[in-house]
């Protein structure tokens, strides 16, 4: 897990948010981490993450079975040719089982699968690499929307 933040923590704009204790947060989401791009350095009032890293299940989020100790979950938005390309369905179209608590897979995710989110269980050896070209792609997709709303497209900043 620390990679995959650390590998998005490299990325130019990125802000990692890892809520705890003492931090106003809600305690449900103590442990997680959220990526955003904010080069400011503030969590952005009119966007979501691009890419999360879930710690444990939640209630309406248990099938990926996060509970036991070491399991974790990364989770990243992206667009519908790469769902396509990786999950071989439409986001809105998912029609086969999918096993959410295997590890080392990539898989629409469990709640938010038909909105072009993907999910992978304590990313491994095979799917190492394609983690870290999501996180890429979703930053970088992200960061241009950022431009856009920001009238700073093409403006290096932070």
């Amino acid at each position: 897990m620390e990679r995959v933040i650390e590998t998005v923590r490299g990325f130019d704009g990125a802000l990692v948010v890892r809520p705890g204790p003492g931090d106003g947060s809600p305690e449900l989401a103590w442990g997680d981490v959220f990526f955003y791009v904010a080069p400011d350095g503030r969590i952005p009032a009119n966007a979501q993450p691009y890419a999360t890293v879930t710690t444990k299940d939640y209630p309406d989020d248990t099938e990926s079975g996060l509970c036991p100790a070491g399991r974790w979950r990364v989770n990243v938005h992206v667009d519908r040719a790469v769902f396509r390309e990786l999950v071989g369905e439409e986001p809105r179209g998912l029609s086969r089982p999918y096993d959410h608590a295997a590890t080392d897979r990539v898989m629409p995710h469990p709640v938010y699968g038909a909105l072009g989110w993907v999910a992978i269980v304590n990313p491994g050896e095979r799917t190492a690499g394609t983690v870290e070209r999501l996180l890429r792609e979703a930053h970088d997709a992200a960061r241009a929307r950022f431009e856009r709303r920001d009238g700073t497209r093409g403006e290096r900043r932070g």
